[in-house]
């Protein structure tokens, strides 16, 4: 008999005492899974205590950070959609058709009606289809996993569009369309999960306020696209006076490349915060039904610990929970208790885009309409170009500062406070008057200087009540008002809704703004814009009122044996499902000789092998013919 050396005594010890305090974890999970219903009741018990946490929690700086990483990707994506308003006016100048030899005809020069839509509807058209995507991905692959990919999209597409050239073969506009299609899609991508993460890390009583200042950075990228293409137009003023004709082309197409390509900045520093944020809770505890994994996220949230690890070798305590499947969300939706919330989701937010987007993504072509800024008369080409652009970016400016903003920053005092639904309904009943005074009145307004002031002025307020109403609450509310698993992919439609109604707005405007004349048919458009928001109205009566109440009440489903343990017959072996000893091989113990002596003097092993032969045998060892240790046998040797 060998002896066995006292090292090698010791390290086994310690395996076994290991192994078994492992086992003894374990053992406490399968007695505490055990299927009686007061097993079930302590889960559904903890489960609450756990969402309770959250619910309760104080304002923290992890509020903040989830406010920041969201909100850094909506400044990027209102960056993006909206620089297209001043770039298309360069675009026109750079691409458009035709140029006589002597210049005079650059400031007439304008993209052709199909390629200013395909420009335009080419960014919406991809959001929606990133918000369907995404917003399903999010509910069955988790939010962490996507988050991040949507803006490492964003940033690829906005890259391309800076690199984008004539050819022979194809069209720049064409490039561009294709370009800003792709980025639609991370934009979209961006909308479903950046509102569920928020909606879902926030305690009720700032939640409003939370996700209001994620979607307030809107505002933010609207202002920075305007104030960045009026300080670069600005900057290239002296080409623009005293170069020739060559020389302004240049310039133009060095500025909107710079305008676009500074969307990637912000979308770059916000990638590394969205790849490190943790799962939420809730989709940990409903959807992965893990309950113990959310609980240790939670711990570490709520002490707002800059450590998250997720241990793989962790005991899980493992739930079923109700998982969405085509039939149960069938189910779900067939009841007309949510299905009207479905519906009134998707349709308001439908009507606000007519409106929002057929105002934002056209603000350059009403303004000059109206005369707004319009370049004096006889200047030399050059000239007259740079003060349309500079005229126009100026405008942009003013219209940003003195609603946009503004209007989500109102939104964002009184959200908590009033509550959502009657933010809507003031928004769109406010919206609807003035949409009303603007298309009527427009003749009268535009015949003299004071009346195109007022104009602008009530432009301004129609922003401002477009973001003190519905544009946010249409983004907030179905972030709250569907359950876990669905949750995403509700708010996914019914941002695409919006979009699709972006979408119909461009195709619109373009094609009718110059039936009966240039610009004749605008004030018939506004009286359109107005009609959708009487509309909207109507479907804020569908929707629920969120402001102070729980995601899980808000759901619409009984929270009562929500979860139940996982029956035995689902684990192997039994409970211990995540503790499956590893089977190895252990060399033996091989004797050597001294040439003095004789006898065995033993040595400890050197290695384990897997599948090894056994020396001094012909036969190998494998999972067919030999023994395999595990760390049950070490509790049996000698």
């Amino acid at each position: 008999m060998h002896s066995v050396s006292p090292t090698l005594e010791n390290g086994k010890a310690r395996t076994l005492g290991d192994a078994s305090a492992r086992i003894g974890r374990a053992s406490k999970v399968a007695s505490a899974l055990a299927g009686s219903p007061s097993a079930a009741r302590h889960l559904n018990e903890k489960r609450r205590a756990l969402l309770a946490e959250i619910d309760n929690a104080r304002f923290s700086w992890f509020h903040v950070k989830v406010a920041f990483v969201s909100g850094a990707g909506f400044f990027t994506d209102a960056y993006d959609i909206f620089a297209i308003n001043i770039v298309s006016v360069m675009l026109g100048y750079v691409y458009g058709a035709g140029i006589d030899s002597s210049f005079a005809d650059l400031p007439k020069r304008t993209l052709t009606t199909g390629q200013e839509v395909g420009i335009k509807i080419a960014t919406p058209a991809g959001v929606l289809f990133g918000q369907l995507l995404f917003g399903w991905l999010g509910d069955v692959l988790g939010r962490k996993r996507i988050y991040g990919m949507e803006l490492m999209l964003m940033i690829v597409a906005t890259f391309g569009q800076t690199m984008c050239a004539p050819s022979i073969g194809v069209s720049i506009i064409g490039v561009l369309i294709f370009w800003r299609f792709v980025m639609g899609l991370g934009i979209g991508g961006d909308y479903p999960i950046s509102a569920v993460i928020s909606s879902e890390f926030s305690s009720v009583y700032i939640r409003g306020r939370v996700m209001t200042a994620v979607f307030a950075n809107q505002g933010w990228g609207q202002l920075s696209a305007t104030l960045g293409s009026f300080i670069a137009v600005a900057a290239y003023k002296h080409s623009f006076l005293h170069d020739d004709p060559s020389g302004v082309i240049h310039s133009l197409d060095q500025i909107w490349r710079l305008i676009i390509g500074l969307g990637c900045i912000p979308g770059a520093v916000a990638l590394y915060f969205r790849l490190t944020i943790p799962e939420t809770p809730r989709f940990t505890i409903d959807i992965e039904r893990n309950i113990r994994q959310a609980g240790r996220d939670l711990s570490v949230l709520l002490v707002e610990s800059e450590a998250y690890t997720v241990d793989p070798d962790a005991i899980s305590q493992r739930v079923v929970a109700r998982q969405a499947t085509r039939n149960d969300f069938r189910s779900y939706f067939a009841q007309w208790e949510n299905a009207k919330i479905l519906i009134g989701t998707a349709y308001s937010w439908f009507a606000l885009d007519i409106a929002f987007y057929g105002l934002g993504l056209n603000s350059s072509i009403i303004l000059s309409a109206i005369g707004f800024g319009s370049p004096k008369k006889g200047l030399p080409a050059g000239a007259e170009v740079y003060q349309n652009l500079h005229n126009v970016s100026l405008g942009n400016v003013i219209l940003s500062l003195a609603g946009l903003v503004p209007g989500y920053w109102a939104a964002f005092l009184f959200i908590d406070r009033w509550g959502r639904k009657p933010i809507q309904f003031m928004g769109f009943a406010a919206l609807t008057v003035l949409f009303l005074i603007m298309g009527f009145a427009y003749d009268k307004m535009n015949a003299t200087s004071g009346g195109r002031a007022g104009f602008v002025v009530l432009y301004c307020l129609a922003n401002f009540f477009q973001n003190f109403g519905p544009n946010t609450t249409t983004f907030i509310v179905p972030g709250e008002v569907f359950p876990t698993r669905y949750r995403a992919t509700a708010h996914g439609i019914s941002a695409a809704s919006g979009k699709l109604g972006a979408v119909v707005a461009q195709l619109a405007f373009q094609w009718l703004k110059d039936v009966g004349g240039p610009n004749a048919f605008l004030k018939h458009i506004l009286e359109i814009f107005a009609f959708f928001m009487l509309t909207g109205i109507l479907s804020t009566m569908l929707i629920p009122e969120t402001n102070q109440k729980t995601l899980e009440v808000l759901s619409n489903e009984s929270q009562d044996d929500f979860i139940q343990p996982v029956p035995a017959s689902e684990y192997p072996g039994g409970y211990l499902n995540t503790f499956e000893p590893t089977p190895i091989q252990l060399r033996p113990l091989e004797p050597s000789r001294s040439p003095d002596h004789q006898e065995s003097v033993s040595r400890p092993p050197t290695a384990f092998s897997y599948g090894a032969k056994r020396k001094g045998t012909d036969a190998s060892v494998s999972s067919h013919g030999g023994h395999f240790a595990s760390m049950s046998d070490l509790s049996s040797s000698s």
